[in-house]
C-alpha cells in the first residue's frame, strides 16, 4: 500500500510544482528588463599587417634595420636588433571600443590628441620624451593602431608623423 500512495503523492507534488511556475503568459516580467546586446558591425578589412609591406614599414617609419618578428590574425611587429631598439607595431581590433585604447595611452602618460586620417576619426598619442607614438583610427565598430617606438635614440622628427603615413597607406588600401 505504501508504494501506490507514495506514487500518487509524488505525482501530486509534481503537478502542483509545475503549475506554480511562470508559464510565460504573465504580464509581469520574470527578471530585469535588459536591452538586447549590441552586435558590432564589422568595419572594412584592414588586411594582413595593415596592407603594408615590410619594405614600406622600414621606409615610412624611417628605420632601415627593421625585421618582422611576428605576424598573427590581429597584427604584426617589426623590431631592430637589441634591447631598447626601435620597433613598429600594427594591431587591428574588431568590435572593440577605441575609447578604451585612448584611456590606456592617457594612463601611461601619452596624452591623446584627436585626429582625422583619410576622413576617419582617431587619435594620436606622443610620449613626452618624443620616442613613442600610438596612432589609432576608427572604422565603424573596429579600429586599427600603428605604434612606433624609436628606442633609446630618437630618429629625429615626430614619430607620429611617421605613424600617420603608415595609417594613410592602410586607409588607402581598405577593402
Amino acid at each position: 500500500m505504501r508504494i501506490p500512495s507514495a506514487i500518487i503523492t509524488g505525482m501530486t507534488l509534481v503537478v502542483m510544482l509545475t503549475s506554480c511556475g511562470s508559464g510565460g503568459d504573465s504580464d509581469t516580467p520574470a527578471g530585469p528588463n535588459r536591452p538586447p546586446p549590441k552586435v558590432a558591425a564589422l568595419g572594412p578589412f584592414v588586411g594582413e599587417c595593415g596592407h603594408v609591406s615590410d619594405d614600406e614599414v622600414r621606409n615610412l617609419a624611417g628605420i632601415n634595420q627593421l625585421a618582422r618578428v611576428y605576424k598573427n590574425a590581429t597584427g604584426c611587429n617589426w623590431q631592430s636588433a637589441g634591447m631598447s631598439s626601435p620597433s613598429v607595431t600594427f594591431a587591428s581590433y574588431r568590435g572593440s571600443p577605441i575609447e578604451r585604447e585612448k584611456a590606456w595611452v592617457s594612463n601611461v602618460g601619452r596624452p591623446p590628441e584627436t585626429i582625422d586620417v583619410g576622413g576617419k576619426p582617431g587619435f594620436q598619442a606622443l610620449a613626452p620624451e618624443g620616442t613613442i607614438c600610438d596612432l589609432a583610427v576608427q572604422l565603424d565598430d573596429d579600429f586599427f593602431e600603428w605604434s612606433i617606438n624609436t628606442g633609446m635614440f630618437p630618429l629625429g622628427g615626430n614619430p607620429c608623423d611617421r605613424a600617420r603615413k603608415l595609417a594613410e597607406l592602410t586607409i588607402g588600401r581598405l577593402k
